[in-house]
């Protein structure tokens, strides 16, 4: 399924805290019960989530009983390692345990309809992490689950990626203002969730792309608008010559998972934009770069980059288990086990 034809998430296909049953006084909250996307949150929520993620790694046994007792279940139609493992191992460091459910033969909404897929596992877990090809499949899970659903990647978003990605930006330059990034490579999910963190929080952005593979559209103008609000900018090149001035270089896989029948015309037209040691020199002096891997060495980057010193990519993924620790932290934590255990004996 191409990005392009997926439907772009809307505020309203999330529940907000209240709804959710999370609200308290004495514990950090986001606006939202769900995370679907970036878009959703507030500049307010990715600080809250990256004053958290700071403290979850530097401190962990602080917040080992976060999740005593409740449940994760991870439901992915795709394969899997940074995504799986930051979580299971995150839920564990966090007191509870997670239970992984393998779509990658049987489509979620097949074998049964995502509505009761979703009631049902609410009736006996805390919280769902879902990793699938249609966005509109986690979409469903949130609209009839009561407990957090988390978008583990889905063909249109990465948001746990774009949220790591800027929380260590901010790791290595010890802020995020003043930051210019450029995005160099297909415009795809990785991309798309890296735009609206920049649009978020006033980051400016750049993104290189070949003619044809630019971001999809619908996610670039809710994202001008996030921009006009947050100061930050957006301006989507095909040429690739425009990497001057930026403090950090980011590329990933030109060939996604369910594109593989378009390996070798993409590679042809991406060749052009491969991160080179050149590239990177001419992006600037103190210029980092960034992979959210899998990465191909000889296709979308060197091996000299991706190996070299100003790569982050371990750092990244590294982070992805601290962010999404956050994440399940702010969403899943005490008062919403207080409160839906009150609305259990309550009904």
């Amino acid at each position: 399924m191409s990005v392009q034809s997926a439907r772009l998430p809307a505020r309203a296909a999330g529940k907000t805290n209240r709804e959710k049953g999370t609200m308290s006084t004495d514990h950090e909250r986001l606006s939202v019960g769900d995370l679907l996307t970036i878009a959703d949150l507030s500049r307010a929520d990715v600080e809250t989530i990256f004053e958290t993620a700071r403290r979850l790694k530097s401190t962990p046994a602080d917040f080992s009983t976060t999740l005593n007792h409740q449940t994760l279940v991870l439901i992915f139609e795709k394969p899997s390692l940074r995504t799986r493992c930051t979580f299971e191992i995150g839920v564990a460091q966090l007191g509870g345990h997670s239970i992984y459910l393998d779509h990658t033969r049987v489509r979620l909404g097949e074998r049964e309809s995502i509505r009761d897929v979703a009631r049902s596992i609410d009736r006996w877990a805390h919280g769902i992490v879902a990793r699938t090809y249609k966005n509109k499949s986690v979409i469903e899970l949130a609209e009839h689950a009561q407990i957090p659903v988390i978008n583990g990647l889905t063909d249109l978003l990465h948001p746990c990626q774009g949220l790591t990605d800027l929380f260590t930006m901010h790791e290595h330059f010890g802020s995020l203002s003043g930051l210019k990034v450029c995005f160099v490579g297909d415009g795809n999910n990785t991309c798309h969730s890296l735009i609206f963190a920049c649009a978020v929080m006033g980051i400016d952005l750049t993104v290189v792309t070949p003619e044809g593979f630019e971001p999809n559209s619908r996610v670039v103008n809710s994202a001008t608008t996030l921009c006009r609000g947050s100061g930050a900018s957006l301006q989507i090149e095909n040429d690739v010559g425009k990497i001057a001035g930026h403090s950090v270089i980011y590329t990933d896989t030109w060939v996604s998972m369910g594109q593989e029948s378009e390996t070798e015309e993409r590679t042809q037209l991406f060749s052009p934009y491969q991160v080179t040691t050149e590239m990177i020199e001419r992006a600037g002096r103190d210029t980092v770069f960034f992979h959210c891997l899998p990465a191909h060495r000889g296709a979308e980057v060197t091996a000299e980059v991706i190996d070299s010193p100003r790569s982050l990519v371990y750092q990244q993924a590294e982070n992805r288990l601290h962010v999404q620790k956050a994440l399940m932290h702010l969403l899943m934590g005490a008062p919403a086990r207080d409160q839906r255990s009150l609305q259990a004996t309550a009904g």
